[in-house]
């Protein structure tokens, strides 16, 4: 018998926002392979973003959107739609986090997430 398992679903992670079209844009992501629900930081010197790293320091320390769908910027940049701004509440177990963050580290980005309208329960 085939086992099969089903991955993450574009928005899977948001429990509710207000209206799609204001908390939702299209944005360039700079690198790599990425999960839909990958929490993101925005690089300071040339406004794309990319997967939040608190230890880094271009600005994607600091978490200000969530990815909504699955985004391949291996070889290039690609556009892809984000949750940028709430009100929104999202999912924390649904929430993608690169390496291997702390627990204080992925509070201060939930708390991040906040300040700009997305609330995770």
């Amino acid at each position: 018998m085939t086992i099969l398992t089903e991955g993450r679903h574009a928005g899977g992670f948001i429990t509710w926002e207000a209206f799609r079209d204001y908390c939702r844009e299209v944005v360039t992501i700079a690198s790599g392979t990425l999960e839909p629900g990958t929490v993101l930081g925005k690089i300071t010197a040339d406004g794309k973003y990319a997967a939040h790293d608190p230890a880094a320091v271009d600005g994607t320390e600091t978490a200000v959107a969530v990815l909504w769908g699955k985004a391949d910027a291996t070889a290039a940049d690609a556009d892809a739609v984000v949750l940028l701004r709430g009100p929104a509440i999202v999912n924390q177990h649904d929430l993608v986090f690169t390496g291997t963050p702390t627990a204080p580290e992925i509070t201060a980005a939930h708390t991040a997430l906040a300040a700009v309208g997305i609330l995770t329960r």
